[in-house]
């Protein structure tokens, strides 16, 4: 393992347990040139994915960007990270045992948005704008629509006290 911050790849494993959900071991490591502590976690992969673009390129399936692009919806949201974490890796367990190693990517993005509809409603909407291409409000409006079963939205700091629009 290379150390992230000398590059060396004269390190050492100091602990290594079980993650909290049991899905990875959390390895403590400490590189003998810098002297620098990181941690690493290894997880079972069962297969190579590759995702299948909308233009028909083939890219093979990273865990990590799938990850960075819900944290991304998920910026300054009250959410606790394990909960992210464990939509995540429901999802790659998902895509994995379709037993197809060829996943479309509006399936990835199904599943995500799935998955951030159960986390927060304002992530969900965030990940769905950039992943169905909003581009007016009437768009916006449709998902909310969708999201609050078709009754009136009236933001939360705006109905406190009032009566719900007619």
């Amino acid at each position: 393992m290379r150390c992230p911050y000398c590059g060396s790849t004269n390190t050492q494993v100091k602990d290594s347990r079980p993650s909290e959900d049991h899905t990875a071991i959390r390895r403590r490591r400490g590189c003998a040139d810098c002297g620098g502590r990181f941690t690493t976690f290894e997880r079972v992969q069962l297969r190579e994915l590759t995702v299948v673009k909308r233009s028909g390129r083939r890219v093979p399936f990273d865990r990590d960007k799938l990850a960075r692009s819900v944290q991304v919806a998920l910026r300054k949201r009250p959410v606790d990270p394990e909960r992210v974490e464990r939509m995540v890796t429901g999802i790659v367990r998902q895509l994995e045992s379709t037993g197809d190693g060829d996943v479309d990517s509006n399936i990835v993005g199904q599943l995500v948005m799935e998955g951030l509809k159960g986390l927060d409603d304002v992530a969900y909407v965030r990940f769905a704008s950039v992943y169905k291409n909003f581009r007016e409000a009437r768009d916006f409006e449709a998902l909310l629509g969708e999201l609050s079963g078709d009754e009136e939205i009236v933001p939360a700091s705006a109905a406190e006290g009032l009566e719900k629009p007619r």
